[in-house]
């Protein structure tokens, strides 16, 4: 196993990985336009954990704001977990944001994702936030 930038080329493998995880919603900003818009804006930051025949075993998704970083899709299949991965996709995340100057980050963490939960819960440096409510648009 080893950690790469994700690519345009690998967006059919990591739509079917998030489709099979639970916990992540796959919505129509992960179709293949916005997915290359997302990399274009943060390149190489996106990271792709792949396995020795090139598939696809985990993922995050990594973007900034130029203030703040942005976290999202972090996802481990389940014949890799357990290994560190997982952890290993987040710090070499955090380092190329770091590189960028961007040393605080967000991630957003669907209530019903409850391993996801327990993960961050684990993260040291990491806390929940109580003291603000995210509010989205779907821009319609």
């Amino acid at each position: 196993m080893h950690i790469r930038p994700i690519t345009a080329a690998d967006h059919a493998a990591l739509i079917q990985l998030w489709r099979r995880t639970p916990g992540i919603r796959v919505r129509a900003e992960d179709e293949l336009e916005p997915f290359c818009g997302y990399l274009q804006r943060n390149p190489d930051l996106s990271l792709l954990l792949e396995d020795d025949q090139g598939r696809a075993g985990g993922c995050l998704l990594v973007g900034h704001d130029g203030r703040r970083g942005y976290l999202q899709h972090l996802v481990v299949d389940l014949p890799f977990r357990g290994q560190g991965w997982a952890r290993a996709l987040l710090q070499e995340a955090l380092r190329r944001l770091a590189l960028l100057g961007i040393r605080k980050s967000h991630v957003f963490v669907l209530e019903e994702a409850p391993e996801a939960l327990a993960f961050w819960q684990m993260q040291r440096g990491w806390s929940v936030r109580e003291d603000i409510r995210v509010y989205s648009t779907t821009g319609d």
